[in-house]
């Protein structure tokens, strides 16, 4: 039969993954940071491979203290590094809010220009079977209407990927 090539079939997982995995390689000022990221291979397994590839300090645990491991990710995005900070689910980043908001989101703004903070806060964000009521609430709208940050909610693997790879390479949280 004629007919188009097979597209090979990834996973938003998998895209995820790789977007990390390539971005780690490309830059080594990227790392990544949360809880269970590293020996565990993420909650929900988008860090898989990567802590036994780039090591404990690219591929960071954390303790269960999200205002703690954001404000580490937001002062070493200030200082020249590229960290992608992780969250279990977005609803743990309301532990974090004054760092998101406040500190990552105004710092370029409130400097003039001259600080950037070249941060990502990525995790899974809304509803889905089986977190029960306290994972399950969407704050993208929310954080969309912040001054400073950037969202972007993808639709497809491809889109997943992209946006990884676009969101660590910019400047800006």
């Amino acid at each position: 039969r004629c007919g188009a090539p097979a597209v090979p079939q990834v996973t938003v997982r998998d895209a995820l993954n790789q977007a990390l995995d390539e971005e780690l390689e490309r830059d080594e000022r990227v790392f990544l940071l949360g809880e269970e990221v590293a020996q565990y291979d993420g909650a929900y397994k988008i860090s898989r491979g990567l802590w036994k590839k780039y090591g404990d300090k690219r591929v960071i645990d954390t303790p269960i203290s999200e205002m703690g491991f954001t404000g580490i990710a937001v002062g070493a995005a200030m200082a020249g590094l590229r960290p992608v900070c992780e969250f279990m689910t977005f609803n743990f980043s309301m532990q974090a809010i004054d760092q998101v908001v406040n500190s990552a989101a105004k710092t370029c703004y409130m400097s003039a220009g001259s600080i950037a903070v070249p941060i990502v806060f990525r995790g899974p964000n809304g509803a889905s079977a089986g977190v029960a009521a306290q994972h399950s609430q969407c704050f993208a709208a929310w954080y969309g209407h912040c001054p400073g940050l950037k969202v972007v909610s993808p639709w497809s693997s491809e889109d997943a990927k992209g946006l990884l790879k676009a969101s660590i390479r910019d400047d800006n949280p």
